[in-house]
């Protein structure tokens, strides 16, 4: 039976859970919450969520919780090693500035689109959300926050509270990038740390296949739980809103990416082929870091990108890229809310809003949802805080859309630029050959697993 569903292609398997959790949640919606009932003559009030709902939700929670578990030592490893390998590319340099401008020029260009939409359909003006739903209790994502947020209390960025022990991402980031550059600038004498560190990225980027091969049953409950705690009715009085975001999602991902690649003389049609595992399983997982294995994989074999680059650039991009999350989501929502507290955004507003996507995305750590970088543009321009609940409802439903959205920009973006530096293996790209992304490298095609420029080779 094992063998018969291995044989299944693992974008079959994942498009089967889809729909699996999509019936599934309708079935649990419509068994509605448990009802109360009579206990030696005292009615016991019941649950808010039935059996099934619960089950889906308890699927789904512990699917991300362990993609979450292993996002510490992934992006410690990940980043210390991505770092340490530009020391094989002769132009490393010119190759991560290359990287980060293209990383600011397509999150200009999604967030200009997310504007545009904003002022075109209004949102805030035109919702029928209910004005009590305006509150929020979490934290503020104030530049301050996320300013000293950067600078690690301690070495892990372990952080304490009320749930226990946590981990600042973006601490996490700062001292993985602080390590990698120190052993770059310390030489033949970190040969040994950084063997070490590449053997536990191997190890982690194991156990992480192992859970990613749960994903067809993880989407089953997430999508379920979706469908099942939400429905159509928040859809409705947040319509326009969350069609003006899969509008501009569908605008970068169609018309904008495949612009870009034309441009640079490469196929849309070929790209989207080869990404196009990394692109499914970040809308399920909801999780640019938990699909980074996957996203790195494809991008090497698929699109030709040399490992010696894409080590460095899609890590990279799974902790700072955020095209969806962190350029057109908060650019609408920060239009949406304006709107809905009747508050005027001036010309120097819109360009704030531009610069905190293109700066703060960093913010956003890869990990699922969007409300700190929500928080850190309506922080900046002065908006209400209590606004960020006016869009929790609808958040799980726009969050699959822009993790896709991010997942294709740090695939792309490693493209384009290993194009541009005459490093990418075209006849690789051009390749018609889909194979299973979860097999290694080495397996799947029968090369080399150290990608060298066509001209090295």
């Amino acid at each position: 039976m094992l063998a018969r569903l291995r044989r299944v292609p693992f974008a079959v398997q994942v498009l089967l859970g889809l729909v699996i959790g999509i019936a599934l949640g309708l079935v649990a919606r419509a068994m509605g919450p448990v009802p109360g009932s009579f206990v030696d003559g005292v009615l016991v009030p019941g649950t808010d969520a039935n059996w099934l709902t619960s089950t889906l939700t308890t699927i789904g929670n512990t699917f991300v919780g362990l993609l979450r578990a292993i996002v510490v030592p992934l992006i410690v490893t990940a980043i210390i090693v991505s770092i340490a390998n530009l020391k094989q590319v002769s132009n490393a340099a010119r190759l991560a500035g290359q990287t980060l401008l293209w990383f600011a020029i397509t999150s200009l260009i999604a967030v200009s689109i997310g504007i545009g939409l904003g002022l075109l359909t209004r949102p805030g003006d035109r919702s029928s959300v209910d004005a009590g739903l305006a509150t929020y209790e979490g934290g503020s994502g104030s530049w301050w926050d996320f300013l000293t947020g950067l600078v690690p209390a301690n070495f892990l960025g372990l952080e304490g509270g009320a749930d226990g022990v946590s981990f600042n991402i973006l601490q996490l980031i700062v001292v993985s990038v602080a390590i990698g550059i120190a052993a770059l600038k310390v030489g033949a004498a970190a040969d040994p740390f950084l063997s070490v560190t590449r053997s536990v990225l191997a190890i982690v980027q194991k156990v992480l296949w192992w859970v990613i091969l749960l994903a067809p049953i993880g989407t089953v409950g997430l999508i379920g739980k979706a469908v099942a705690s939400y429905g159509w009715g928040s859809l409705g009085s947040l319509g326009v809103f969350v069609g003006a975001v899969y509008a501009g999602l569908a605008i970068v991902l169609l018309v904008v990416y495949p612009v870009l690649l034309k441009l640079h003389g490469l196929s849309p049609l070929r790209f989207y082929a080869g990404a196009w595992p990394a692109i499914q399983l970040a809308f399920v997982s909801r999780s640019s870091i938990g699909t980074l294995p996957v996203t790195q994989r494809v991008t090497e074999a698929d699109l030709g990108v040399p490992r010696s680059y894409a080590s460095f650039a899609v890590p990279l991009g799974a902790t700072t890229k955020m095209d969806g999350c962190a350029a057109i989501y908060p650019a609408l929502a920060a239009i949406f809310v304006a709107g809905f507290f009747d508050v005027d955004l001036s010309i120097t507003d819109y360009l704030l809003i531009a610069l905190v996507s293109v700066v703060g995305s960093a913010a956003t750590a890869g990990v699922t949802g969007a409300v700190v970088m929500l928080t850190l543009t309506l922080s900046t321009l002065g908006l209400p805080l209590a606004g960020v609940g006016l869009l929790l409802a609808v958040d799980p439903i726009l969050d699959m859309g822009r993790t896709a959205t991010n997942v294709t920009g740090q695939a792309l973006v490693p493209t384009i630029v290993a194009k541009r530096e005459g490093l990418l293996d075209l006849d690789r790209f051009n390749s018609t050959r889909t194979a299973d992304p979860l097999a290694p490298v080495e397996q799947r095609d029968g090369v080399d697993a150290d990608l060298r420029s066509p001209q090295q080779v």
